[in-house]
């Protein structure tokens, strides 16, 4: 299951109105149907992310990563579930400096919270303006739509006309 697959679930379980709840982000970490070990490649096609990402996070330290007797990276599922946590900071812009901080602090034990707490408000409030910079984006893009006499509203698609010749403003 991608990481799109994940998303895909956990967007579900939001529905249309309301804050995320706890169960749609387990949601993204519910691991019961991957494997007790999987390899780089079979991780990168789960997170559909690549095996050089892959890589450069365990370079980065952000992620630690078993090897078999050939030398072979053996990821097991708290690695994976890192990984997920990672790609889901990385996606909402967190830099990479931050989420080494960030890992450094949890991996240094419990009486890191209050600092990893303090991280992670500030970064939602980064994330909470990204968003209405977004949504003022939309609706931009939605008035620009309504003008050329095209339909608007969140259920709405592209024709598939439309987006097949490849019309541009």
């Amino acid at each position: 299951m991608a990481t799109d697959d994940l998303m895909t679930r956990a967007l579900e379980s939001l529905g249309l109105d309301g804050p995320p709840s706890v169960e749609a982000i387990h949601g993204l970490t519910d691991l019961a149907d991957v494997p007790e070990s999987m390899t780089i490649t079979e991780v990168a096609g789960l997170l559909d992310i690549s095996p050089h990402t892959l890589r450069y996070y365990e370079r980065a330290g952000l992620v630690e990563v078993a090897r078999d007797s050939n030398g072979h990276r053996v990821y097991d599922a708290e690695a994976v579930r890192r990984l997920v946590f990672l790609t889901r900071m990385r996606l909402s812009g967190m830099p990479v400096r931050t989420l080494q901080h960030y890992i450094a602090l949890a991996d240094a034990g419990e009486h890191t919270v209050p600092e990893r707490l303090d991280m992670l408000l500030e970064h939602r409030d980064t994330i909470c303006r990204r968003i209405r910079e977004l949504t003022l984006s939309l609706a931009a893009t939605e008035y620009k739509i309504a003008t050329y006499g095209g339909s608007t509203g969140p259920d709405v698609r592209a024709p598939a006309a439309a987006t097949e010749t490849g019309r541009t403003a």
